[in-house]
């Protein structure tokens, strides 16, 4: 599951038993990447912390945009999964999702979505590459700079995130064979699922 030993689940105490239970309660099952943290629980509480406060005050299909954006970037296919399940089961019909992991310049998304898309990918690549014109194209859409400020931080959170993942060599969860696997394959872009 990682290329670092943690704290297997029947073991499990204090802060990281915490970890553990409030991860099975909000995901139904014991996710991979709560695993991966087992040996700093302090440092998930904060990443819990800070992508709290980053999506307390955006727009949650926005984030999730601008999320699958730099996850597309990073090459996450734990990130994809996860949030390209998110759109495709509240925001986007599936097939559009697929399109959208493929590129979302020919996935039919309006103007905002693809600035807002184009500006996550651009931070997540290089964000010493983001002009004040990328900015502006957002403005000119009709964001304000908070709005603007969101995308940002979704994009730059998930950098942290998805490269902790990959840089101990966490699996997406098994359940995610599951998926319909047009959708599937087509977020599965890094590494692959778990096999158990």
């Amino acid at each position: 599951m990682t290329y670092i030993e943690t704290v297997p689940p029947d073991e499990a105490t204090g802060d990281v038993a915490a970890v553990y239970d409030a991860a099975r309660a909000n995901h139904g099952l014991l996710p991979n990447f709560a695993q991966a943290f087992s040996l700093r629980p302090h440092v998930y509480a904060a990443w819990l912390a800070l992508n709290g406060a980053i999506k307390a005050e955006d727009d949650l299909r926005r984030y999730e945009l601008a999320t699958l954006a730099a996850a597309r970037r990073l090459r996450s296919s734990y990130c994809m999964l996860a949030h390209g399940s998110i759109l495709a089961d509240r925001f986007l019909a599936p097939e559009t999702v697929r399109a959208v992991a493929a590129d979302p310049h020919d996935a039919g998304l309006d103007e905002v979505d693809l600035a807002v898309m184009d500006l996550a990918d651009k931070v997540a690549a290089d964000a010493t590459a983001v002009t004040e014109d990328d900015v502006a194209r957002l403005r000119e859409l009709g964001l304000a700079d908070a709005e603007i400020l969101d995308v940002v931080l979704a994009a730059a959170a998930r950098c942290f995130f998805s490269k902790v993942l990959d840089g101990l060599g966490v699996a997406p969860d098994r359940e995610y064979r599951d998926m319909e696997p047009g959708l599937r394959d087509a977020l599965t872009i890094g590494r692959p699922i778990a096999a158990a």
